[in-house]
């Protein structure tokens, strides 16, 4: 037996978001129901708004960074109950049978179905996913503010689980937004020496209240001179191309340089440099939902959270202008109000 949702829908490419019906059909066994009381507004709801990637369906409904309460469980579902407070991310759902899946690397299935792809997602009053990708927001967290957390805070948290970290590595954040911001207040609590990369003088202070020990312009060839051979890790979390020659030069030996911002230009390095200090460039999606749960986790007992402005839900052609314009900080919540 089919019933209907309500969500904000855009009804073609760039269209304003429009309160809409759509039907869903029986609960599977192994999926949950969501009462939707949250919703975070990532950068990637404004690239499938404006079909930047070109795989976007309309009309669409957005919502990756969701957060509510369960209202009903699929008859297999044995790790959930209805009242929990759960979130879900980039992913709903994945086969559960491929090597990925079966060695913790859910993330990297290939069968993994996006929650926003041909999928209608959070900005509803309600979303189905599966038990596995259902992520139980623990006691002491906001709500409120956990949205953010279960797209941007696991991207920027899963390369410090990934790669094995130190306390005493030293990591570079370039880009001071939406994930750089929550990568400086990571890194900070992993127990690094954070340095943060920004074009923006404006930002210093600012960059060093979200945990930067140091604050370096990459337009300062001086500083960035000095910084030579320091990072045993460097997160990139700007979209825009850099030069990636200087950045790869700011590595230590074996040092990593790792991109998680949606970079939609080639890049093109130097092999040698890299060659003889053992360098490595790489790159990440969202995390498993090991990696959100543990994420989580750390972010409750360092008091993490991110920077966020909110707005109603019924406020998203405002909070997407917003997002758009590039003022926010750092994340946009909407508050569910249908």
């Amino acid at each position: 037996m089919s019933q209907k949702f309500v969500g904000y829908a855009a009804e073609a490419l760039g269209a304003p978001f429009v309160k809409k019906e759509f039907e869903v059909g029986e609960l599977d066994p192994e999926y949950v129901e969501i009462d939707i009381k949250y919703g975070g507004v990532c950068h990637s709801d404004l690239s499938m708004w404006k079909n930047e990637w070109g795989i976007s369906q309309y009309p669409f409904i957005g919502g990756h960074e969701a957060v509510g309460t369960i209202t009903k469980v699929g008859a297999q579902v044995d790790n959930l109950v209805v009242g929990q407070t759960v979130g879900v991310g980039w992913v709903v759902e994945s086969c559960m049978d491929c090597l990925q899946c079966l060695s913790g690397h859910h993330n990297l299935c290939a069968k993994a179905q996006p929650t926003i792809v041909h999928h209608h997602g959070g900005f509803a009053n309600k979303l189905r996913a599966h038990k596995n990708w259902t992520i139980t927001i623990p006691d002491g967290m906001d709500p409120a503010i956990a949205g953010p957390l279960m797209c941007g805070g696991v991207t920027v948290f899963a390369p410090l689980l990934e790669y094995r970290i130190s306390p005493v590595d030293k990591i570079g954040v370039v880009g001071i937004g939406g994930l750089g911001h929550m990568a400086l207040k990571f890194a900070r609590a992993w127990g690094c020496e954070v340095t943060a990369f920004t074009s923006s003088p404006s930002k210093f202070d600012e960059a060093k209240r979200l945990g930067a020990h140091k604050v370096i312009s990459s337009k300062d060839a001086e500083a960035m001179g000095q910084a030579k051979g320091t990072f045993d890790l460097i997160l990139v979390t700007a979209s825009a191309s850099l030069d990636w020659d200087l950045l790869i030069s700011c590595l230590a030996p074996q040092g990593r340089l790792h991109i998680l911002g949606g970079i939609s230009e080639p890049i093109k390095v130097s092999v040698t440099p890299m060659i003889f200090g053992n360098n490595a460039v790489s790159a990440s999606p969202v995390g498993s939902p090991y990696a959100i749960s543990k994420m989580l986790e750390f972010a409750v007992r360092h008091g993490i959270a991110p920077q966020v402005e909110s707005f109603k839900m019924s406020e998203i052609n405002e909070a997407f202008a917003r997002l758009e314009s590039g003022k926010a900080r750092y994340r946009i919540v909407l508050e569910a109000d249908f």
